[in-house]
């Protein structure tokens, strides 16, 4: 086990941290698939409207393969096919039935299995859609192996779940759903330090690393980066530990399972705790009961304040946090930013809060300023831990320099890398739309 220090970074630490206690929610009378939570994916619909489908039932398939399913997560009754401009599928929607029947799937033998056959079950079962791909941050490609798999089993963002709480007494399935894993390639486990002497850090079929250090050093690309950088031509493939678990059950019990424990987390939730639900569950019955009555707007986060998304009233099939933070559109500030600002947080120590030592804040959605000229300022640089320039990089994606882009590290990075970069940016850039549509390029160029 080797540690490595991550020195460049920062934690943000925010109101309504979840509680280590799971709460009972409220069953959901509908669930939503939706094919934009699995990036670089064109949807080809395998249900009608009225079907009848099991958990584990394809609700439609990668058209470029059609290998590739996207299962349902309940039993039930396929109420709508949701679509938008040119007939893009937005969503594909399932009325759950009170008593669940599970689609079985035949297990191999982890001692003996192929990584074909390892494959071929991930693919059956659903769990390969939960894969992303390094380069471009997308779905995998069937049939191309990586060089190694990779599982952040910890998240230092803003209001994220806590996976030394969600992983209590489901420490085997996470080993199992390693071992899986490691019929198809090496696996990396990036713990943090407390996690070391802990079941998810000693694992026995996988390489586990110890990274210590502050924000960002839980996500998967910093870990990439430290342990076996991405070159052209290869691939790696990157797993979140809650699905590993979705893996360990399929292996253990041969059927699928989307439960996972999210955190309903921020400054606008009554008792801010930990909900079992399904993926693609609807959130309205949760919220209902569980905001504090508020005379000012909110926003709902499908993820955590970085990265994550407005939420469309379903879970996300990657979320493993709901946040609620106040909007802010409604705000009329007396002098504006020429205020001392006691209780707001300033990456750049601009605000007299910079002298309050370590609290925690509440922030709202405004982005306080518009789009400005980019500013070599090395402010990126200061975040980013990963041994490419940022700044350098974000610039050859505006102009569109794919030969500089390559040299810069394109294929190293997705854009929830370049998230707290986003956060500290003083020219008001979108930088994570910014990288998601320089890759997308890119791999439409490569194709």
């Amino acid at each position: 086990m080797e540690t490595f220090k991550v020195k460049k970074g920062l934690d943000i630490r925010l109101q309504g941290v979840s509680a280590c206690e799971t709460a009972e929610a409220q069953p959901a009378g509908e669930y939503a698939l939706v094919p934009d939570d699995f990036h670089g994916i064109v949807p080809k619909v395998k249900v009608k409207e009225g079907e009848q489908v099991l958990v584990g039932t394809p609700l439609f398939v990668d058209k470029a393969t059609e290998t590739v399913r996207f299962v349902s997560p309940v039993s039930g009754t396929v109420t709508l096919v949701e679509r938008g401009e040119r007939r893009k599928v937005l969503s594909i929607r399932v009325k759950p039935d009170s008593a669940q029947a599970y689609k079985t799937f035949e297990v191999p033998d982890l001692k003996t299995a192929t990584a074909e056959e390892m494959c071929q079950l991930l693919l059956e079962a659903g769990i390969f859609a939960f894969l992303r791909q390094r380069p471009y941050d997308v779905v995998p490609t069937p049939g191309v192996m990586p060089k190694g798999i990779f599982i952040s089993a910890f998240s230092k963002m803003p209001l994220s779940a806590d996976f030394k709480y969600v992983v209590k007494g489901q420490e085997e399935d996470f080993k199992l759903g390693v071992a899986a894993l490691a019929r198809i390639a090496k696996v990396y486990v990036g713990i943090c330090p407390e996690q070391a002497g802990t079941a998810v850090g000693e694992v026995a079929d996988a390489e586990v690393n110890v990274f210590d250090g502050p924000n960002p050093s839980g996500l998967v690309g910093v870990q990439i980066n430290h342990v076996s950088p991405v070159n052209k031509g290869e691939v790696v493939w990157t797993l979140g530990a809650e699905e590993v678990l979705f893996l360990g059950r399929l292996v253990r019990t041969g059927k699928t399972d989307f439960t996972r424990l999210v955190a309903l987390a921020g400054s606008e939730v009554e008792h801010p705790a930990y909900y079992r639900c399904k993926v693609g569950q609807s959130l309205t019955a949760l919220l209902e009961t569980t905001l504090k009555p508020a005379d000012h707007h909110v926003r709902v986060i499908d993820g955590n304040p970085l990265v994550g998304r407005k939420s469309n009233g379903f879970l996300g099939a990657h979320t493993t946090e709901v946040c609620v933070i106040p909007e802010g559109d409604d705000v009329n500030e007396v002098l504006g930013w020429i205020m001392p600002r006691l209780g707001e947080l300033s990456a750049h120590r601009s605000y007299l809060s910079a002298f309050c030592g370590k609290k925690a804040y509440n922030p709202d959605c405004r982005v306080k300023g518009g789009e400005r000229h980019m500013i070599m300022s090395s402010e990126y640089e200061r975040v980013f831990p990963m041994d490419i320039y940022p700044s350098y990089l974000v610039k050859a994606i505006i102009t569109g320099e794919i030969d500089r882009q390559e040299a810069l590290g394109i294929y190293e990075v997705a854009p929830e890398d370049f998230a707290l970069a986003e956060f500290v940016c003083s020219s008001k850039l979108e930088l994570q739309r910014i990288v998601r549509q320089g890759l997308d390029i890119l791999r439409k160029e490569n194709a």
